[in-house]
């Protein structure tokens, strides 16, 4: 769970809501930006979840409910937007397709070149993961955004989804391997490789399809024995691996640019509106009194 959702309800519950509010704008816009990648969809989403927000912030009692509401209310309101992403594709992403070509893991294996200007490469980092991220099917992208992204708990996430837990870790596997194909395009696009191609590697079909449940440390002990044991022996294996793990934080570390509208306008709004519902509130517990 993000830190500023566990610290806005603190804020909420102290009475502190301009607080609240300012530490939850900047997250649901963000969460907005990487599932809708729009930026009008990402200012619609927060308007609504804080708007929405209001009547119930007294009745959570833990961050872990806050945050599947929250959480629960923005993926609703994404996936009622009408803009599609000219990058989105619609097809499901099939574990065959995912697996690296011997091509993919020579240029793995091909130490990059330093470059003095890590500034403008920062910046083309994450350039390259927001248009990655974009070419992921909606279905994959919104359980890689939850769990990488806003570092939630997968059963978190199936009662946010209401998908099983089980679907959502064949969901991030596949995510996260196609995220790192896309940036592996990307980065290929700059390196030319001159050598010849070797031959594609032996597919270690079971071994591939757990590598996210060992990253994670999900894997049964069992399964964990045996890939390691299979990672010791196979040099391809332990360089895909090696180069999923850095895609998982290149995840964790990507931060859409959010800028706050001008003036704080969508937070006056909702202070206004959060005014007016607790007049009401207050009116009614007069007339009962």
């Amino acid at each position: 769970m993000r830190p500023e959702v566990e610290q806005a309800l603190k804020a909420f519950k102290r009475g502190r809501v301009e607080e609240g509010l300012s530490l939850l704008e900047h997250t649901v816009m963000s969460f907005g930006m990487k599932v809708c990648g729009h930026r009008q969809d990402a200012e619609d989403t927060a308007q609504e979840v804080l708007l929405r927000l209001l009547p119930y912030i007294s009745k959570f009692d833990s961050p872990q409910a806050f945050s599947v509401w929250l959480y629960t209310v923005a993926r609703n309101r994404c996936l009622m937007s009408r803009r599609q992403s000219k990058f989105a594709p619609k097809q499901h992403l099939a574990l065959e397709d995912l697996m690296p070509s011997g091509e993919e893991l020579e240029a793995l294996a091909t130490p990059p070149h330093a470059s003095p200007e890590s500034v403008v490469l920062r910046k083309e980092n994450a350039d390259h993961v927001r248009e990655a991220l974009e070419q992921l099917p909606p279905q994959y992208r919104l359980v890689l955004v939850l769990h990488d992204m806003e570092e939630l708990e997968t059963n978190a996430i199936a009662e946010i989804t209401g998908l099983r837990e089980g679907t959502i870790r064949v969901r991030l596997h596949r995510a996260r391997l196609a995220l790192r194909k896309a940036l592996s395009k990307q980065e290929s696009r700059k390196t030319r490789i001159r050598r010849p191609a070797p031959a594609k590697p032996r597919r270690c079909k079971q071994i591939f399809a757990a590598l996210s449940e060992y990253l994670d440390q999900t894997l049964d002990p069992e399964m964990c024995n045996e890939l390691e044991k299979h990672l010791s022996g196979c040099q391809p294996c332990e360089v895909f691996l090696a180069d999923l793990e850095k895609t998982v934080e290149k995840c964790r570390k990507f931060n859409p640019s959010c800028k706050p509208l001008k003036k704080g306008k969508m937070r006056d709004k909702v202070l206004q509106e959060y005014r007016r519902v607790l007049t009401t509130l207050q009116s009614v517990d007069t007339g009962r009194s």
